[in-house]
């Protein structure tokens, strides 16, 4: 049993799973070696990966503006970043395009929301949406561009925009700026090297191949871009599994990160750092249909993505401990089976890890968060609060 796992145990012995609990000690060590990794360019901390005000507040130090080497926050949602903004958050950058016509209206109307939130956008048709919900108002924009490799007719990386070459850029930052919004960046989000584990030869030679084109045309589009409408305050690029590789271009001016805090299970494989989990759920067992297996309630929280066997939920104590091939984690039953599962009496506990971040946070309304002297507070996650961004 490591240490994090340990405290969580001993700290949650008298709270009844279903729960969540963070290391905060876990925790501010990822961030400290967020920080490290991305080698003095700032860290913008991805909400989706958190999901809980809290921890955003612990991972900016102390509050939800900037600190400890991090800036501001990157947020998936419009309303939720309206929501962080009226919280005291203060640099938000929308990580999608957004076609909620009430929150542009919202943003269109508070002068401080429009100082704060940065709207993500890649056409043409995004600027309509927002002058026809919001009207004309000087909305800050940044430009998603395709990060992704092409080798021939291979594309190697996520369908995110349709930007590519420098001209196609500045078109839609020129337009921009003629119909009044304030272009301040541009964004290149490398999937297929943040989110692919290097464990392989073949895996590490696209990474290289994709960083070395990407670096050659990132800075190209930014000369485009700033040629139109000046300099920029943002060129934001990477993710936990790419700091490194971003960081070292010069025109990059941060790089974001959130699954690096929390480190699920989908970052066990990567060789860029180590990873040390700080997340971890308990469910209880509830039934012995064998001696071989118990059966715990509820654990279903299967992770978005590909559907595969690298999305379910992982067993992490006891130790020896797995899913049944046929049933898997379930909605409301998991069977657990293995070494471990014989000894499992009812209303004892396993824990398991969750294969992406902030996911998790989707199925609990609060997370406990347990300090290196295993002291506990309880924190709501954002549907603890009440709020659901899809």
């Amino acid at each position: 049993m490591t240490p994090t796992l340990d405290r969580l145990i001993a700290s949650t012995t008298e709270v009844d799973p279903p729960l969540a609990a963070v290391d905060l000690a876990t925790l501010r060590s990822n961030a400290v070696d967020l920080v490290r990794r991305a080698e003095g360019t700032p860290v913008r901390v991805a909400s989706k990966s958190v999901r809980c005000r809290a921890v955003l507040e612990v991972a900016l130090g102390g509050n939800l503006t900037a600190g400890n080497g991090f800036r501001g926050i990157m947020t998936y949602s419009l309303r939720e970043a309206i929501w962080l903004a009226r919280s005291g958050a203060q640099d938000i950058l929308m990580g999608y395009p957004t076609a909620d016509r009430g929150a542009l209206a919202e943003l269109a109307s508070d002068p401080v929301l429009l100082e704060r939130i940065t709207l993500m956008v890649d056409s043409d048709e995004h600027l309509d949406v927002i002058t026809a919900a919001a009207g004309s108002v000087p909305a800050r924009l940044c430009i998603d561009v395709d990060a992704s490799l092409r080798l021939g007719p291979v594309h190697i990386g996520v369908r995110r925009s349709p930007l590519r070459t420098p001209s196609q850029v500045a078109g839609v930052a020129v337009r921009a700026d003629q119909r009044g919004f304030a272009v301040v960046g541009v964004m290149f989000y490398e999937a297929q090297i943040a989110g692919l584990p290097d464990s392989s030869p073949p895996v590490q030679w696209m990474k290289r191949a994709s960083a070395n084109e990407l670096t050659t045309r990132r800075g190209a589009v930014v000369d485009a871009v700033q040629a139109v409408v000046g300099v920029l305050e943002i060129v934001n690029s990477g993710g936990t599994g790419s700091l490194e590789v971003s960081s070292a271009d010069p025109v990059v001016t941060e790089v974001t990160a959130g699954s690096g805090l929390y480190v699920p299970t989908l970052f066990d494989r990567y060789r860029s750092f180590r990873p040390h989990p700080a997340l971890y759920f308990a469910l209880p067992a509830v039934r012995r249909p064998t001696p071989a297996i118990a059966t715990l309630f509820g654990g279903g929280y299967i992770a978005s993505g590909p559907a595969g066997s690298a999305r379910v939920p992982r067993p992490a104590w006891p130790t020896g401990l797995k899913l049944l091939r046929n049933e898997g984690a379930g909605e409301v039953q998991t069977p657990v089976t293995g070494s471990a599962a014989r000894s499992l009496a009812v209303g004892d506990r396993v824990w398991f890890r969750h294969a992406k971040a902030g996911e998790l946070c989707e199925r609990f309304h609060e997370v406990h968060l347990v300090e290196s002297d295993g002291s506990r507070t309880v924190a709501p996650t954002y549907r603890g609060e009440g709020q659901c961004f899809g």
